[in-house]
């Protein structure tokens, strides 16, 4: 019904040396062409891919401003362990000031400090993964009151050795202490999954029963980067 698709023009344009620019038009258009042609609706999330250091980060951020009025959010993803937050700060201080939301992998390789400063210094509406946010109920409770969305991704934390195996992973008692928990893909390439698989096969062998499952599909159109009268639309066009 609506989907949100993220990338980096960087990585995307490494390989064969592209302008990140153009990458970035060109991801745009045909994004805008194939919800045009699928009638899906669809917003575009940048990413800063932290891996490449803050320098490189900057020039992926000046190539995803060019097309600004056609993203809605930056996020900032890659090696959380060996490249932290602290880098970015300026970063995405800009992306808010020009009116986009911010959501920021965090707390999957590195520990809680990742998701505090994420939250505290990179004004993070949204984390991704969020993984060792179990390990501390204060945050848990700042996150549920700050209604802080989880974009969790059950298969790829399995994948990533992040969680032993799906009945390992917190996303159940987030759910109970009121987190907004949504069910996400990660990256399907690498993954090897949809999203009807994290809902009908992974979901279930995390311990999520039917009504969390529901639950999860609920707080995903709470916390999406959509606006109230695009949400209670897109709400109206569905059976409750």
């Amino acid at each position: 019904d609506y989907v949100e698709l993220r990338f980096s023009p960087w990585f995307m344009a490494e390989t064969n040396k592209l302008d990140p620019a153009g990458v970035v038009e060109a991801v745009v258009e045909g994004a805008e062409e194939g919800a045009r042609d699928f009638e899906l609706k669809v917003n575009l999330i940048g990413i800063i891919s932290r891996t490449y250091g803050p320098e490189a980060g900057r020039q992926e951020l000046e190539a995803l401003l060019q097309q600004r009025d056609r993203l809605v959010a930056l996020d900032l993803a890659g090696d959380e362990a060996n490249c932290p937050g602290q880098l970015f700060v300026k970063h995405f201080q800009r992306a808010r000031e020009v009116g986009w939301q911010i959501t920021v992998h965090a707390g999957e390789a590195a520990g809680l400090q990742s998701i505090w400063q994420a939250l505290r210094e990179l004004g993070a509406v949204r984390i991704g993964h969020a993984v060792a946010a179990i390990e501390d109920p204060a945050l848990m409770d700042h996150m549920a009151e700050l209604q802080i969305g989880i974009e969790t991704s059950l298969t790829s934390n399995v994948q990533t050795s992040t969680v032993p195996d799906y009945a390992s992973h917190p996303a159940r008692r987030f759910l109970e202490r009121g987190l907004l928990v949504t069910l996400n893909t990660d990256d399907p390439g690498i993954s090897g999954i949809s999203l009807r698989h994290e809902y009908e096969v992974a979901a279930p062998a995390a311990c999520l029963t039917p009504d969390q499952i529901r639950q999860a599909q609920r707080n995903a159109l709470t916390v999406a980067f959509l606006s109230e009268d695009e949400k209670a639309a897109l709400l109206a066009t569905k059976p409750s």
